[in-house]
């Protein structure tokens, strides 16, 4: 059984406990505990069942790498699924359960599939889930469903009572990894003068070194750490940040970091998680190095652990994985944990060494200690169900029978060491393969670079590839004094700390235990404990020809699991390059993709949650509308008036209203919310030509111009009215939904494909009033207010002007989406309300009235202007909507001309706009179909037609709607059919989509 031992633990606060309960069951520890630690103290080894085949799971790990011991956290509106108990800290009142199986952790009814493991073989759903089809629906599926995911997910009606934040940090240098590489490269750094911020994943400084002791500058590690971290701290120049994990390096020196800031505490009173977002120009990963398992049959027994994670659980916890702990390797390392294990008074029946020379200077240690060193020889495999009971050992190369059998209760693995070079790779840095240490370590001739051109990652210690400690800290201090100089500081002259020199025997590239034919002992060795894939998996996958790594990984599932093949990586690769006869660098690597570890989602959120997930945004006259009964609607994230109901009334008596209104008096429109985007430089014209489908740079200053908008498929993205202000600035005027989507596809162009052309955009939208002053007495109320001449000689229709009007500095532009004499007035935001306030009074003797959104759209849709939205979904180009005319024939490019130019989009078979009238004046239901003869393949009637945009006319007294019909234009005067949900039919007859003022008199007199 797992216990505590009496003495030790250097983690721990043995003078207090704290009580948690883990399954129902109340249990106790201490502060300092991991919950795995703590639970390992209490005698609980089984802490999960694997994914495919619920076989019983013990922890392997000791820190992130962990793949088997997830668990649920906390209860109710707390509650967090698949949490490794490896890294999650014990606090007063922890509740945690265990995951993956029915009824119970100890019965679990889903290991009947490890009994049916020959039909469940790698790749199997794709080939038993296929045929027939009706069982997919009625049997599969449900089954699948069912059995899918390892926790539970949280309950959807609860709401997190925790509170996420984002912190932003902009540094010289960034550290990431606070073991004795990333300290002694953050002061190398910080001495230099250089901003840097240093961060470690885990609540302690010092990495590997206080567990496996030696010496660092002449004094304990131990020592060294604390008088390290000592000096950082005192340092103005340098931040330290524990419990904070790299998460994932992006272009420009970006980097995410994640900080469980109270996550070791019951209920935290500030944020529990950070999501820090840093800007570096130069960062150091002292990652360190992962420990590899190896693979043979049982190897996924509760009790089998990396031999470094068993040193860990003794020294820093006080636990013992069990009494008698048989040792396995290829490697010198694993000899510290067999004299870790007997310095703490515990049993090792045997240290089983693959090589057959066996080790250095530690193995002779360890027999000096009383241990006994096999040389030569692998784990045939190991004997037990939820806890190794014995390992049976025989010759590693396979030849002859001689297996011997050794009770043990814990074995600890030991495959060599990978450097941890997931955050080097995030941004196209390179590996190299080390035949001499079996690993892949960073190429510095392949270094990822930064916008200067240089690397801005540099690897440093046993992430880089060194291993003995006194190599670790002169290659970190090297790092550290490199990133301080790249970003123009001067590093000091001080030494590199001195370590301990590595004094081991060369590893053997050993991944697989017995390497021989001849011992048929090996079918359920595993790579992936996980998600349970085995070396057979792989080897399957290799004769079924999925020959490259990544199809590989994707078949068998290897490495997909939440620990991203942390463990089973290095291992997967060796046995596919060995199925495939292939060396390691030829079959290559999986991508590594960020983030390192799960992120909550609360902390990708931060504070952007309930009213602040999506602010609402109000106009400068939101208030004023609120206190004159709008009756609000939201459009994008803003919210605007959809009507001006008064009391008593409807929302269509007061949309009539306000159209009539409009049509024959005086109408105000808070149009604030369309987008305003700036685009100005000496290559603004040509850029506008790309952006628009007609000619932009022929536009004169003091004009407007309507224009189109598609992307680079061909479809119809956005319209409006382009200004041109100067010979280097044009305003671009969009739909409201469409001002962020628009701004970024022009930035998205201009830094992927002409980014060496002069033109700079800015959103303006927020910064301007709009209000539109609409229909016949128009101009007469802007006259009465004064300071600017609005005459038809002085501003014409599709002109704009600047000047003072009533005292605001303003820009007018002389433009119209109602059909009406109209013009569009511009004023500062903060002044916005108070223009507003001061055209309704004087508009009052002109029967002003405010107007919403829905009298808009009736208006424009008297006009047969079109709406992106209405008349778009996605799939509409300019050609369909009767918009030919602003498709300029002069110029010879623009985003999306080739696609319009496809067979499909000039096909004369497709939908066009038109008009609809009902025969019986009544209004036509919303995206009602038109049906033609027929059936599809479905069964269903044919179409040939569907409504865009349907309203009653206050101006004709009747229903108006626009649609798409097949061949629309042509077919003048035909009747279609629109059946609606009842099951009646209204008939409406094709006509014109203009149905108000065809001529346009009305909007320029």
């Amino acid at each position: 059984m797992s216990t505590r031992l009496a003495t030790g633990g250097r983690l721990l606060d043995r003078s207090r406990r704290v009580s948690f309960t883990f399954d129902g069951k109340r249990l106790s520890g201490h502060p300092g505990d991991t919950l795995a630690s703590a639970l390992m103290g209490a005698g609980q080894l089984l802490m999960g069942r694997s994914f495919k085949y619920h076989r019983p799971r013990g922890p392997v790990a000791s820190g992130a790498e962990e793949p088997n011991a997830l668990v649920n956290l906390r209860d109710g509106d707390r509650h967090e699924p698949n949490q490794r108990a490896t890294t999650t800290e014990v606090f007063e009142g922890l509740t945690a359960t265990s995951q993956n199986h029915w009824p119970s952790l100890d019965f679990d009814v889903g290991q009947v599939n490890a009994a049916l493991a020959r039909f469940l073989p790698a790749g199997f759903y794709y080939k038993t889930f296929i045929h027939p089809r009706p069982l997919w629906k009625h049997l599969y599926e449900p089954v699948i469903r069912r059995s899918a995911g390892l926790g539970k997910a949280p309950d959807p009606e609860t709401r997190d009572p925790d509170r996420y934040e984002h912190l932003y940090a902009f540094v010289d240098v960034l550290i990431v990894g606070g073991g004795t590489a990333g300290l002694a490269a953050a002061r190398a750094a910080g001495r230099a003068g250089a901003r840097v911020l240093l961060i470690e994943q885990t609540p302690h400084w010092g990495g590997r070194a206080p567990v496996d002791g030696g010496e660092i500058d002449g004094q304990p590690a131990d020592d060294w750490v604390a008088a390290t971290v000592a000096e950082l701290e005192a340092m103005e120049n340098v931040t330290l940040r524990a419990r904070t994990m790299g998460a994932g390096v992006y272009d420009h020196g970006y980097v995410l970091a994640y900080e469980r800031a109270g996550d070791h505490l019951a209920a935290p009173a500030g944020p529990r998680h950070r999501l820090w977002r840093i800007r570096a120009e130069r960062i150091v990963t002292a990652t360190g190095a992962l420990e590899r398992p190896l693979a043979f049959a049982g190897n996924d027994v509760p009790g089998v652990m990396l031999a470094s994670a068993v040193r860990d659980y003794v020294v820093n916890w006080a636990v013992s994985p069990g009494d008698r702990t048989v040792v396995v390797t290829n490697n010198d390392d694993a000899y510290r944990t067999a004299l870790c294990l007997k310095a703490a008074g515990l049993d090792v029946p045997a240290v089983i060494d693959a090589r057959p020379e066996g080790g250095g200077r530690l193995m002779d240690e360890a027999r000096a200690a009383g241990i006994r060193v096999e040389t030569g020889r692998g784990v045939a495999k190991v004997k037990g169900g939820k806890r190794v009971e014995a390992v049976y050992t025989c010759p590693q190369v396979g030849e002859g029978a001689t297996v011997q059998e050794i009770k043990c209760d814990a074995v600890a693995v030991s495959g060599g060491w990978s450097p941890v070079v997931h955050l080097w790779s995030h941004t196209g840095g390179k590996l190299v393969w080390d035949a001499a240490e079996a690993f892949f370590r960073p190429d510095p001739d392949r270094a990822p670079l930064g916008d200067d051109g240089a690397a801005n990652v540099i690897a440093a210690g046993a992430a880089n590839g060194a291993l003995g400690p006194g190599e670790i800290l002169a290659d970190a201090h090297a790092a550290g004094a490199r990133a301080a100089e790249e970003t123009g500081h001067a590093p000091k002259s001080d030494a590199a700390p001195s370590g301990d020199a590595r004094d081991e025997a060369p590893l053997a590239p050993v991944w697989l235990m017995p390497q021989g034919a001849s011992v048929k002992l090996r079918q359920k060795a595993w790579l992936d404990f996980q998600n349970d894939v085995k070396v057979s998996d792989v080897e399957l996958a290799a004769r079924e020809g999925y020959e490259s790594v990544e199809h590989a990984k994707r078949y068998t599932t290897l490495g997909m699991a939440t620990d991203q093949g942390k463990l089973s990586n290095i291992n997967g690769l060796a046995v596919l390059a060995q199925a495939l006869g292939e060396e390691i660098p030829q079959v290559g690597t999986t991508t590594f993709r960020p983030p390192y570890t799960p992120i909550s989602m609360g902390a990708i959120a931060g504070p952007a949650t309930g009213a602040t997930f999506q602010p609402v945004r109000r106009t400068p006259m939101h208030d004023w509308h609120a206190a004159h009964g709008a009756d609000w609607e939201p459009v994008g994230q803003w919210r605007r008036p959809y009507t001006y109901r008064r009391e008593g009334e409807s929302r269509a008596d007061a949309v009539n209203r306000e159209v009539k209104n409009a049509r024959e008096a005086l109408g105000m429109l808070d149009a604030s919310t369309l987008g305003k985007i700036l685009v100005k430089g000496p290559d603004a014209p040509r850029f506008m030509d790309m952006l628009y489908t007609n000619m932009m740079s022929t536009l004169k200053p003091g004009r407007c111009r309507y224009g189109l908008m598609c992307s680079e498929n061909g479809f119809l993205m956005d319209d409006g009215v382009v200004a041109r202000l100067d010979e280097e600035t044009f305003l671009c005027h969009t739909t409201t939904g469409g001002a962020d989507h628009v701004h970024a596809h022009m930035e998205e162009w201009l830094q992927t494909e002409w980014w060496d052309w002069k033109v700079w955009t800015l959103n303006v939208t927020e910064q301007w009033g709009q209000i539109a002053v609409v229909g016949p007495n128009a101009r007469k109320v802007l006259e009465k207010l004064g300071g600017l001449d609005v005459s038809k000689e002085a501003l014409s229709f599709m002109g704009w002007t600047e000047g003072t009007l009533a005292g605001f500095s303003v820009r007018v532009f002389r433009i119209s989406f109602s059909g009406e004499l109209s013009y569009e007035i511009a004023v500062p935001a903060n002044h916005a309300r108070a223009l507003w306030e001061a055209i309704f009074e004087a508009g009052q003797e002109f029967g002003v009235m405010p107007y919403g959104t829905e009298c808009l759209h009736v208006l424009r849709a008297e006009k047969g202007f079109i709406m992106i939205g209405d008349e778009t979904d996605g799939t509409v180009i300019p050609q369909d909507l009767g918009l030919d005319w602003a498709i300029s024939k002069k110029k010879d490019d623009y985003i999306g001309k080739r696609a319009q130019q496809r067979s499909h989009m000039a096909d004369p078979e497709r939908w066009k706009l038109v008009g609809l009238e009902t025969l019986d004046g009544s209004v036509l239901p919303e995206a009602a179909y038109a049906t033609a003869p027929g059936t599809n393949a479905n069964g269903q009637r044919n179409t040939q037609g569907r409504v865009t945009s349907t309203y009653h006319s206050a101006t004709l007294g009747r229903g108006i709607a626009m649609g798409l019909v097949h061949r629309g234009p042509e077919r003048m005067g035909e009747v279609l059919e629109f059946p609606k949900v009842d099951g009646t039919v209204v008939k409406a007859k094709i006509v014109a989509p203009v149905f108000y003022d065809r001529e346009g008199t009305k909007q320029d007199v």
